[in-house]
């Protein structure tokens, strides 16, 4: 299989590393604007012949098509940032390739209620083409890192192996992350972090429909397993809420994010200060995007790595009745520790758990073991596959049984 990945920060450098151990991947292409980061991604592997490197301009459409009908993947992989997912999206489609991304198109809250009702949704752009990529019959397979991804795919697990019936989906992350040295350091893009943590989140409920609510409601505490421990955990604007009831039957999904109270007030202050901003303001006879000025600013995440320690946990929380007919409640999680992958890969913890997920379904689709044409997320394809080659690849997930309530 030929890969032409699209961004090669941490999360495109890291597919890179744990891809040059399958040997299904035969080639790939790191492609970035920043030729240079490009060329030390592909070069750290040490296989020219089977990792190179390009430059794109990821907001160029036509540059893209260019690029993707040189190279000839057989699949394009969306890395970046999710302000560049339109034209990378439509580029893979004008040049007929699969496409595959970890982060779903740009939201934009309703206009005059943005704390009740969406306005438009994440991924609302990509889900209206389905009729055009299955009539091409092409794929793009949408949402496919770890939060969306594998959390998709655990909330299809649970319906298809553990559950009769399904009350409430809800998509947990904590951490106990320590970065070293920094008053203040994401592990990762502080760019999507402002942009899924200050937007409206979005709440489904079957008999409601979607609905908004501020940011950080719904405070609550989730105790995460293998001693990570009780973190708390706020509603975040995440698109399983938006994938999971388009192949999952449930009554209500959620997604919470355990950010801890000091990244809370640091988010807030940026919003106060109009730091969140993406729109251009002029400094010094420059037009800059304030948020991007903040970016600038924070340490690459990807360059994190050795100086934090700590584990990452992301899973799905699933209730309701059992195979049994009794009452159930059941999280199926994936807990990557920092140590382990800078040692064996040389990544980071966050960027790691997410490159790993795009690895396994690009090597599910070339085996033809998933197969699937349209937008699609990843409920829709059979979930025991993906699971059982993820722990094949030495990164099993976990399921820790709760108490159900009634």
């Amino acid at each position: 299989m030929k890969v032409l990945v699209v961004g090669a920060g941490g999360v495109g450098a890291a597919f890179a590393a744990i891809a040059q151990r399958r040997e299904c991947f035969e080639h790939v292409v790191l492609a970035d604007v920043a030729l240079d980061r490009a060329r030390a991604a592909a070069e750290r592997l040490g296989e020219p012949d089977r990792f190179g490197a390009e430059r794109v301009d990821a907001s160029s459409q036509a540059e893209l098509v260019a690029l993707i009908e040189r190279v000839k993947p057989d699949a394009v992989l969306n890395a970046c940032d999710p302000r560049f997912n339109e034209p990378i999206f439509a580029a893979a489609f004008d040049a007929r390739v699969t496409y595959m991304d970890m982060a779903m198109t740009l939201s934009h809250p309703h206009p005059e209620r943005p704390h009740e009702q969406p306005g438009e949704m994440l991924g609302d752009r990509q889900l209206a083409r389905h009729d055009d990529w299955a009539g091409a019959g092409l794929l793009a397979l949408v949402g496919m890192g770890v939060e969306p991804g594998l959390s998709d795919v655990f909330a299809r697990y649970a319906a298809d192996e553990l559950f009769s019936e399904l009350e409430q989906v809800g998509v947990r992350d904590g951490a106990d992350l320590v970065v070293e040295g920094y008053d203040f350091a994401p592990t990762f893009s502080i760019w999507t972090t402002i942009e899924e943590c200050l937007n409206p989140p979005l709440i489904w409920e079957r008999k409601r429909g979607f609905y908004t609510t501020a940011p950080f409601s719904e405070p609550e505490v989730f105790d995460f397993p293998e001693g990570i421990g009780p973190v708390e955990c706020v509603n975040v604007e995440h698109e399983e809420v938006v994938l999971i009831p388009r192949w999952v039957s449930c009554e209500r999904v959620t997604f919470k994010y355990g950010l801890g109270a000091e990244f809370i007030d640091v988010l807030r202050t940026l919003h106060k200060l109009g730091l969140d901003s993406t729109e251009p303001v002029s400094v010094r006879g420059v037009q800059v995007a304030p948020r991007d000025v903040v970016a600038a600013a924070l340490p690459d995440p990807a360059t994190l790595g050795e100086r934090m320690s700590g584990r990452t946990c992301a899973g799905t929380w699933v209730t309701g009745t059992g195979t049994d007919g009794k009452p159930r409640s059941t999280y199926l999680y994936h807990v990557v520790d920092n140590e382990q992958t800078m040692r064996e890969y040389g990544c980071q913890a966050v960027v790691w758990q997410t490159a790993i997920n795009p690895v396994v379904a690009l090597e599910l689709l070339d085996r033809g073991v998933w197969k699937g044409t349209g937008v699609l997320g990843p409920e829709a394809f059979t979930p025991a596959p993906f699971l059982e080659l993820l722990g094949q690849m030495g990164s099993p997930h976990g399921q820790q049984e709760l108490t159900p309530t009634a």
